[in-house]
């Protein structure tokens, strides 16, 4: 497979993980841009992977990761933006909204480990290969993330469960 094939066929499944990851299209699709750029230059050596698109994965996370750190060192005390989009009349789309807007005030790895495991449906161990860290940094993440999201928004929907 070509770069550029690879890049057609996977660029909306990355960039629909980016915006989940960043709660924000723009840094989104800022992400996933300089996360090809890296990946269209060694793609020699990434195409030769058993699964490529992991891999890029896990580009997109330690971009993600590394601006937030950028970002911290430049703004230290900034608050993350309130970017609630106009409340949908359904309780399905305010829901979403308010957890969405919850997960935006996470911690980058603790927002990362919640979006691996809900959104990606990967497990402990494969979260734990992405962000280079131990099965037990993993769950650490994951329940101070969901704790917090309890206090917040109450009793989790049922999909959001720390039994996973």
């Amino acid at each position: 497979m070509t770069f550029e094939e690879f890049a057609a066929s996977r660029l909306p499944a990355l960039l629909r993980f980016a915006v989940v990851l960043t709660g924000d299209r723009a840094l989104a699709e800022d992400v996933v841009q300089e996360v090809l750029i890296r990946t269209h230059a060694k793609w020699r050596r990434i195409s030769g992977l058993e699964a490529p698109e992991p891999y890029v994965r896990r580009m997109v996370v330690n971009e993600y990761l590394s601006w937030r750190r950028r970002w911290a060192r430049q703004v230290p005390q900034a608050e993350p933006a309130d970017t609630r989009s106009v409340a949908d009349h359904a309780a399905q789309h305010a829901e979403r909204d308010a957890l969405l807007t919850e997960l935006r005030k996470l911690p980058a790895r603790q927002r990362a480990v919640l979006v691996l495991r809900y959104y990606e449906g990967l497990s402990d161990v494969e979260i734990a290969a992405v962000l280079g860290c131990s099965n037990g940094t993993v769950r650490g993440y994951a329940s101070r993330a969901l704790a917090a999201l309890r206090i917040e928004l109450g009793p989790l929907p049922a999909f959001v469960r720390e039994d996973h």
